[in-house]
């Protein structure tokens, strides 16, 4: 790891003085690094930044760091983690394996450790491509399940129309890509001569979509058409 690296990093740990000496580092090596004090913080930074890696202190308040992993494994597979512990137990170990670190480094870390373990992330960011199948994870709580073709608050089911699952699926096929109007029509309406009563109809559907969706998830690309930004 003797270059910048162009990928991101959330870096999670209660202790200032530990969090602020590694975020440090960090910043020397990753063009963007995040932080936060706690579990719960730590998963806000994960839904507002979708980082490419994460080190994860074990012991945090609010949430811990194997729950904290656990709950981002529910619907991401390709983030990749490092967990920093005191323990060397074989309980907290077997747990940790279920988690898919790519590493799982004892307390105190020296910086060769970290960034030996830095540099097996990379590569494995670099050479593979993990996606997950299953959900699409967005704020407030909110989630596009992909096999069920479902919104999900909490887990709970949403409301949908027929047309308003039909739209959320393509849009979801394809995440921060532009569905032109014309596109998004011949897909759900099966037409391709259509007149202004479709276009209008599309822009009350998504109208009400929004109300059902985190602020600015579906995004206008004027002139154009929408897309789903996260």
């Amino acid at each position: 790891m003797s270059k910048r690296e162009a990928y991101s990093i959330l870096y999670i740990e209660d202790d200032k003085d530990i969090r602020a000496n590694y975020i440090n580092y960090l910043n020397r090596h990753f063009d963007k690094v995040f932080e936060a004090a706690d579990g719960e913080e730590g998963y806000d930074n994960y839904i507002k930044n979708r980082p490419d890696i994460m080190i994860v202190d074990i012991n945090l308040p609010k949430l811990n760091g194997l729950d904290l992993v656990g709950k981002i494994r529910e619907s991401d597979h390709s983030i990749k983690v490092i967990m920093l512990t005191a323990h060397s137990e074989t309980k907290y170990l077997l747990e940790a394996t279920e988690l898919k670190l790519t590493k799982y480094l004892v307390k105190p870390v020296s910086r060769s450790e970290l960034k030996d373990a830095l540099s097996l992330v990379i590569d494995e960011l670099s050479n593979f491509e993990t996606k997950s199948k299953k959900r699409i994870v967005l704020k407030d709580g909110f989630s596009w399940d992909i096999q069920r073709v479902e919104l999900l608050k909490n887990n709970s089911s949403s409301v949908l129309t027929n047309k308003e699952r039909s739209i959320l699926t393509l849009l979801f096929s394809s995440v921060n890509t532009t569905y032109t109007y014309d596109e998004i029509i011949i897909d759900v309406w099966y037409e391709d001569d259509y007149d202004r009563d479709k276009l209008d109809a599309l822009k009350t559907i998504i109208k009400n979509l929004r109300k059902k969706l985190p602020k600015d998830t579906i995004k206008n690309v004027f002139g154009t058409g929408y897309k789903i930004e996260i």
